[in-house]
Order: structure tokens, then C-alpha cells, then sequence
């Protein structure tokens, strides 16, 4: 999937105009791309529309106008553009009750390392995490993953037959969960369609 440049973003007049449709549109694609995987943790799968409207947000919220700052912006979300048969999302672990934030957390440690998997058919993807979101005694409530996949598995997530789901094994959270038929047919769009899928309008 083609990475975001600076002349895919609007200055921020322009994303006024267009922001209340823009912002419709994520809102009903995250819906379509968000899976709940037991009682505490939620992936969201990212693509080209979900960073930019991520960046756009940013840029209101912080008024941020220098090129240079956001093409800073534009380089640090940018790593969560998938690549070629690639998956990308962002994993969050939610608690809502303030004094179970870090015995939650401290109780996840270590899910970096062979937990979280894709499974197609008989096949499982171990999930790739991004580095600085977590060490040997500590992991951030948001972490950004990636799942790597083969012709084959593309082909599989066509076959609604053909199971497909996000399973967790961790010593302190064991849980999974399918992918709904909305969900295979958007995350197979970024396959099938790429760059050509259009929300703008």
C-alpha cells in the first residue's frame, strides 16, 4: 500500500470543508475494521484512510501548519501504512477503571513474544509489534502490529468458508475471535483495491 506524502494531506481550511463527510466515512470503516478479542483488548486495522484521518485530526486539534512539522507528523504514522500483503493494526488494551490501568497492563508483559496470532484456514501469522511500545517489564496500553501474509492466505480470506480470526495465548489472557463477513471484505478491499479506494468524496 502506497505510503502517505505531504500533497495527500489538506491544510487545514480545506480539511474543514470536507472534514464532517471525511469524518463520517472513517467512522463507519473503523466500525467495518474493528475486532474485539476477549473482554480487554480491541485490534483496529489500518489502512491509507484511517492514518490520513488520523494526521488530519492532528493537525486541527494541534494547528499545525509548517510543512516541516507535518511531514514529521506524515513519517511517524506512515509506519502504520501495511505493506504489500500485510495487515496493520493498532492493538488496545482498554481499562476504563483508573486504579486497574497498570495491574492490567504489568499483567500483559511479555504478549510481544508469541501471543497474538492471525490464523486462515489451518494456517497462523505470528503478530510483528512495533519496537518502543513495550520491554522486558512493561507494555503501553496501545501497541501497532502487523501480520504478514502469503498469496495463499489472501486467497483464503476470499473463501467465507474458510475460518479467519485473531487468537490470543498469553499466561494471563487467553481469548479469540472471528472475523465478521463485513470485516473480510474491507480488509480484502486493501488487497484487491489498494490506493484506488476512494472516501473522500
Amino acid at each position: 500500500m502506497k505510503k502517505i506524502e505531504l500533497s495527500d494531506i489538506k491544510n487545514i481550511l480545506e480539511y474543514e470543508k470536507i472534514r464532517n463527510n471525511f469524518r463520517n466515512k472513517i467512522i463507519a470503516m473503523k466500525k467495518e475494521r474493528r475486532l474485539k478479542v476477549g473482554d480487554r483488548i480491541t485490534l483496529t486495522f489500518e489502512n491509507r484512510y484511517t492514518v490520513t484521518f488520523q494526521i488530519e485530526e492532528m493537525m486541527r486539534i494541534e494547528r499545525i501548519v509548517d510543512e516541516e512539522k507535518i511531514n514529521s507528523e506524515i513519517e511517524a504514522y506512515n509506519e502504520l501504512i501495511p505493506a504489500d500483503n500485510e495487515l496493520s493494526a493498532t492493538l488496545f488494551v482498554e481499562v476504563d477503571e483508573k486504579d486497574l490501568i497498570k495491574p492490567v497492563l504489568d499483567s500483559l508483559v511479555g504478549m510481544n513474544k508469541n501471543s497474538v496470532f492471525l490464523q486462515v484456514g489451518a494456517g497462523e501469522i505470528p503478530a510483528i509489534f512495533e519496537e518502543g511500545q513495550f520491554s522486558d517489564d512493561r507494555i503501553s496500553a496501545v501497541q501497532y502490529v502487523k501480520f504478514r501474509l502469503s498469496q495463499e492466505d489472501i486467497k483464503a480470506l476470499t473463501e467465507s468458508s474458510i475460518m479467519a480470526r485473531v487468537v490470543i495465548r498469553h499466561p494471563n489472557y487467553n481469548a479469540a475471535a472471528d472475523f465478521p463477513d463485513e470485516m473480510r471484505k474491507s480488509l480484502l478491499k486493501d488487497f484487491t483495491q489498494g490506493d484506488s479506494v476512494n472516501v473522500w468524496n
